[in-house]
């Protein structure tokens, strides 16, 4: 029984009809509206795909929602009536369309099918069709859903003038909640905290954004802090926040979570309040896939506020949007025999195609302007195959096809992950996290791989003769006083120090440049002319993929880039960094030994730790001269972003 116009409701069903199985012949209740607003279509669906917000703002109930047996199972209660169902897998093509189904257990309906479609009628206009179809469950339950859609369609209108206004406002409102009081005992506890935070003397601004975020925030915005997408956000240091955090963690303001990630859907499969407890592998029953967790992005590191500040449960009130899913930009289910043309818009960059539930992946291009005719316009995509790799244009007609007996859902998905993610090399690479949690290890059967590292390493030259002179008392105090001058130049240009061996130090770093401008500090605070210390030092630099394992209840980084930048030493004296092609070649470093005036002489080196013969890169730091600078200025301010 249709709502709408009957040609609108007919051409909407064409582009979007039923299948024989889901409608499974019976009767079907059908609401078709459609709203013209005046905002652009990309900033239209930024909004209403975050369907959780935007269902709230409806008044609709929070659900619960449980995975059980590879399905995800949910509830709510709406009007004082519970419903229960199984949500089917979302499909939708980003900035076009979406479709949500549902099978009812309990409730008016047996079946719905909820279907936006946005239609740009202009550049700043758009046109949205809101479609429902209910399958009822008998009469009673037809009766209800006819009554309810003047409601709704009365709530969607209110909601989407709501939406447009807040798309022209700088301060968007509609899907925010105003911020709760916290109670006396609450708000002491983060008063306190916040005043020991500042007797660290951590970053003032930091503390203010963080104490203002927990008494504010929205609670979904809340139960999961992502704090690099929160500094840039809020215009501090990564850097900054990441300390403050650290310590309030430790003073019980925020609880650290070490979440198991999805590689395909990027979901939150675990929640771990501790890294030993993080396992070998994990399982997503939505992507029905099984994952190692030794990928770089298999680890996100995220904080929460402790429940004795603010209480936030984990909220739903929606199960599967697309907003939770960002870098999907396509997901069509299709069933045996099916074909159908979509036409995404896919900003240009790189991105995988895949099938659901399986592994393999071809990467593709989507090119920004076609180059004699280099950037296709369309696509033929036949399971189960993979189409073969090719440069795409933005505008793409997709024509999918599944010949095979099985359901098949198609996928594009950006290849690049968010930069807002904190992962264990951001923060096995911090000194004051190793401070701070030195309790916290790896299992033993745990590698973590935490993507390319800088290696450098240190080493006395004349040890022997040192040990003699001093004797082993006196060399003690010194080498474990030169450790902790090393440990503050590490700590000053980003780095960290991992270990010491002996009277050596291993230290990792993100930035070839950082590495290098340590580098240089050191040579240059244990110079010849140095009359309060005997120590002088040789350094090695080199650049690679790393894991992170657990040694002696200790997290260290092992691997063929630790091993090539210990063996680089060999090709340095005091006073010298002894760098590999990699580290030469990266960015900014030319500039920086250019603009130090750096003479480089370049070395034939052959070790088993390379593949072949490279040629190694020594600058003689000391014999540049002694300049009359503390070390420190050599990378105060030039410290690299986390990432």
């Amino acid at each position: 029984m249709p709502s709408a116009d009957p040609q609108a409701l007919a051409a909407f069903l064409e582009r979007h009809p039923w299948t024989a199985e889901l409608r499974g012949g019976r009767a079907t209740i059908e609401w078709l509206w459609s709203f013209e607003l005046e905002v652009g279509a990309d900033a239209l669906w930024e909004r209403i795909s975050d369907t959780s917000r935007f269902n709230r703002a409806l008044g609709l109930g929070q659900m619960d929602l449980e995975e059980r047996d590879g399905a995800l199972h949910g509830s709510t209660v709406n009007g004082g009536f519970r419903q229960e169902w199984v949500e089917v897998p979302w499909t939708w093509v980003a900035g076009r369309s979406m479709t949500a189904i549902r099978r009812y257990s309990r409730g008016f309906a047996r079946i719905v099918r909820a279907i936006y479609e946005l239609e740009p009628v202009a550049d700043d206009r758009v046109r949205l069709w809101v479609y429902f179809g209910w399958v009822p469950r008998g009469l009673f339950g037809g009766l209800m859903l006819r009554l309810g859609e003047g409601v709704m369609r009365r709530d969607y209108a209110r909601v989407l003038g709501e939406v447009v206004r807040d798309i022209r406002s700088p301060r968007p409102a509609v899907y925010s909640l105003p911020p709760p009081r916290l109670s006396e005992t609450s708000e002491a506890k983060l008063a306190a905290v916040c005043a020991a935070l500042r007797e660290r003397e951590l970053p003032g601004p930091a503390i203010d954004q963080l104490a203002a975020h927990i008494r504010e925030a929205d609670p979904l915005d809340l139960y999961r802090l992502q704090i690099r997408g929160l500094a840039r956000a809020w215009g501090i240091e990564v850097r900054d926040l990441l300390r403050v955090c650290l310590h309030a963690t430790r003073l019980g303001l925020l609880e650290m979570s070490w979440d198991v990630v999805c590689p395909h859907c990027r979901g939150v499969r675990e929640e771990l309040d501790l890294l030993s407890k993080v396992p070998t592998g994990g399982r997503c029953d939505a992507c029905d896939i099984d994952f190692g967790t030794g990928d770089p992005e298999s680890i996100e590191i995220t904080f929460h506020v402790h429940p004795s500040v603010r209480a936030v449960p984990k909220q739903f009130f929606c199960s599967a949007e697309p907003a939770q899913k960002r870098h999907i930009k396509l997901q069509q289910a299709l069933a045996p025999g099916e074909a159908r043309t979509v036409r995404p818009r896919l900003p240009p960059g790189r991105y995988r195609l895949r099938f659901l539930g399986e592994r393999d992946v071809q990467l593709v291009d989507v090119v920004d302007v076609s180059d004699d005719g280099a950037a296709a316009a369309s696509l033929g995509w036949e399971a189960p195959a993979l189409p073969e790799a090719a440069a795409l244009a933005p505008d793409l007609t997709l024509e999918l096809r599944n010949p095979s007996d099985d359901p098949r859902t198609f996928i594009i998905e950006e290849a690049r992950w968010s930069d807002d993610a904190l992962r264990p090399a951001h923060l096995f690479g911090n000194r004051e996290f190793r401070d701070l949690f030195s309790e916290h290890f790896l299992a033993t059967d745990v590698q973590l791989a935490v993507g390319e590292q800088v290696i450098l390493f240190t080493d006395m030259v004349g040890s022997t003769r040192f040990y003699a002179e001093r004797g082993d008392a006196g060399a003690f105090v010194e080498v474990r006083d030169h450790f902790g001058e090393l440990t503050e130049i590490y700590d000053e240009a980003g780095g960290a120090l991992i270990k010491t061996i002996g009277d050596a130090t291993m230290a990792a770093f993100a930035e070839p440049i950082a590495a290098l401008q340590a580098a240089e500090a050191i040579e240059r605070r244990y110079h010849a002319t140095r009359e309060d210390s005997a120590i002088r030092l040789r350094i090695s630099l080199h650049v690679g993929p790393c894991i992170a394992v657990n040694l002696n209840s200790v997290i260290d980084y092992f691997g063929g880039t630790v091993n090539a930048a210990a063996k680089l030493q060999a090709c340095a004296e005091a006073g010298q960094i002894a760098m590999s092609p990699a580290i030469l070649a990266s960015p900014g470093v030319r500039e920086f030994l250019a603009a130090e005036g750096a003479q480089l002489a370049e070395v034939p080196f052959d070790s088993a730790a390379f593949a072949g013969p490279i040629t190694v890169y020594r600058w003689d730091v000391w014999g540049a001269g002694v300049r009359e600078r503390p070390a420190s200025s050599m990378i105060a301010g030039a410290r690299p972003p986390m990432g």
